[in-house]
């Protein structure tokens, strides 16, 4: 029996204290790592954007993974690559916790608009989030 599903799932999470650590020019980096540990995770990532405080991913979880799970891989994975690029040296990690929403896959357009639109604006976690 096969089960098939296709849902984006909006995760954020922010910096330790939503300190603004995470500056250009370099920002684009570490995006790419957590695309790769999607990728290695058999999740489908739609862009990974975010700003100095926090980073909104989009993701279709294979049905294998725990949200929680990868959400920790994903720190982790992207705590190690920031301290061996030393590209943002007041980076010390990540807030304790997460947001996630569930999406409907037709909403995709939209989700992929809000993170483009917030990189864009810089908008802030706070903000973002409570909205």
């Amino acid at each position: 029996m096969n089960a098939y599903v296709s849902s984006g799932y909006p995760i954020v999470f922010s910096t330790k204290y939503r300190r603004p650590t995470l500056t250009k020019p370099n920002r684009e980096e570490p995006f790419k790592c957590i695309c790769g540990i999607l990728r290695n995770k058999r999740c489908v990532s739609f862009p990974v954007g975010g700003v100095e405080d926090h980073l909104p991913i989009v993701c279709s979880l294979d049905r294998s993974i725990a949200p929680a799970s990868l959400v920790k891989d994903i720190k982790l994975g992207a705590t190690s690559y920031i301290k061996e690029a030393r590209r943002f040296p007041h980076f010390s990690g990540w807030q304790r916790g997460y947001g996630r929403q569930g999406a409907h896959h037709r909403r995709k357009s939209s989700l992929e608009e809000m993170i483009d639109l917030q990189t864009e604006n810089e908008v802030g976690f706070a903000r973002e989030y409570v909205a």
